[in-house]
């Protein structure tokens, strides 16, 4: 499984972004795809998932301002944020996982992208 993000940048707060993640191989239903992201000196976090019935779950910190969406013809998966605060800068990083219902988004990744940077400033 390869995984390619795109759609990083510099934004202004309030501002939005949306990334893209491409990815190679297909998804199962016993599978989902997961948007984490990790800050500068910070554990890795989830932020958004969805899985292969389209549910969507997300981490409280971006309830409202973020969505995840995919494109199951493409195999390519979204991550629209909008109200960007300050906090939210950090590299963002796709993943294939797996369901696992302990995690805040129910995904834990098992394959990763390489990551793209967002900064909020």
């Amino acid at each position: 499984v390869q995984l390619v993000e795109s759609g990083g940048g510099s934004v202004q707060p309030g501002g939005s972004l949306r990334l893209v993640c491409t990815a190679s191989g297909h998804m199962y239903k016993s599978y989902c795809m997961g948007w984490f992201r990790q800050a500068p000196g910070q554990e890795r976090e989830g932020v958004g998932s969805v899985d292969g019935d389209g549910r969507t779950r997300y981490a409280d910190s971006v309830k409202g301002r973020f969505t995840v969406s995919q494109d199951v013809a493409t195999d390519t998966f979204y991550l629209q944020m909008d109200s960007l605060e300050p906090d939210d800068t950090a590299v963002y990083y796709c993943a294939r996982g797996s369901i696992d219902y302990r995690s805040p988004i129910a995904c834990v990744g098992v394959n990763w992208g390489q990551g793209t940077q967002v900064t909020v400033s």
